[in-house]
């Protein structure tokens, strides 16, 4: 996977993967097939594929009717659609029973190829980490979208899984393995500590090899669990630099950066910096100008934690 990959094309190739491996797997869709590419599925495995049209309120009550009857129900929506559309739904007969739905929240974040504010969602981590019983997953890359779909798969209880939109490089290395909860050390360096999530992991990555040039020296953590988050790795991580940087692309109001101040300021009161969205919705645009104007761009990260150096 040297060449970008997008993670819904993974996504697709991985569902027809377990579906051939589990006969229990069968993926709902919200008439998003195109976009999600479940309908590699749809064309490969055809009896495991169900099309549920515009009605994603009911999409999730199915999957939760069929999980009680043991199959392994995969839904595939935009996460704007799975976070906030459904989330009664959502949190009353898949969350409260615990069953084992995975939600594959797809066109996350901010560059969801110019569906404008309506179909954006930059808070739905907030949403799902908060809600009892959910897990929730935010790969870098493809490699890792895989991993975490084999791994996911025989998860006891719900999943919600953050994917993104476009090609990206890849950040882990090709034989990966997703584990739960598990930290990822991209990089080590005891000035500042960039703690970052999703596919804001690769930008972390870069700013990382700037402040290099200029003899700072980062250390980068990948968070791949937003919930079970491994608090003890977080902590460690803290206590090896100066001061740390959160980095994702969603609000700074209870995402990673929520997460990590929770940690730090009952177990290691560490100087902390939180770079995301502030509370505001996303836009329509091209991905660069979106990074631009977000503040989310490598270069943004860069100077975000020399800033913060500057104070510490």
């Amino acid at each position: 996977m040297s060449n970008p990959i997008a993670q819904r094309d993974v996504f697709g190739d991985t569902m027809i993967e377990l579906c051939q491996r589990d006969e229990r797997v069968v993926l709902l869709d919200g008439d998003l097939a195109n976009s999600t590419k479940s309908d590699k599925l749809a064309a490969a495995l055809p009896g495991r594929f169900f099309m549920m049209g515009i009605a994603e309120q009911n999409l999730a009550g199915v999957a939760a009717g069929m999980a009680t009857l043991g199959l392994k129900p995969w839904v595939a929506s935009f996460a704007a659609f799975l976070a906030t559309r459904d989330l009664d739904q959502v949190r009353v007969v898949i969350a409260q029973p615990r069953l084992n739905v995975r939600l594959a929240a797809h066109y996350s974040g901010l560059l969801t190829g110019f569906t404008g504010k309506t179909h954006q969602v930059v808070n739905d981590l907030a949403i799902m980490r908060s809600l009892p019983n959910m897990a929730c997953v935010a790969p870098c890359d493809a490699i890792e979208a895989r991993a975490a779909m084999l791994a996911l798969n025989d998860y006891e209880g719900p999943v919600y899984l953050r994917l993104t939109r476009d090609p990206a490089p890849a950040v882990v290395a090709a034989d990966s393995v997703f584990e739960l909860g598990r930290t990822v050390t991209l990089r080590s360096g005891a000035d500042v500590g960039i703690i970052s999530t999703g596919g804001q992991t690769a930008r972390a990555l870069a700013a990382a090899d700037e402040l290099a040039r200029q003899h700072v020296a980062a250390s980068v953590l990948h968070v791949p669990t937003l919930k079970p988050i491994d608090a003890d790795a977080i902590v460690a991580f803290a206590e090896g630099v100066r001061c740390v940087l959160t980095c994702e692309e969603h609000s700074i109001i209870g995402g990673l950066g929520g997460a990590v101040c929770e940690i730090l300021g009952e177990r290691s009161p560490t100087r902390v910096a939180r770079l995301g969205l502030r509370d505001v919705d996303g836009e329509s645009g091209p991905n660069d100008a979106l990074l631009r104007k977000y503040g989310l761009t490598e270069q943004h990260v860069t100077y975000a934690a020399l800033e913060l150096l500057r104070q510490t």
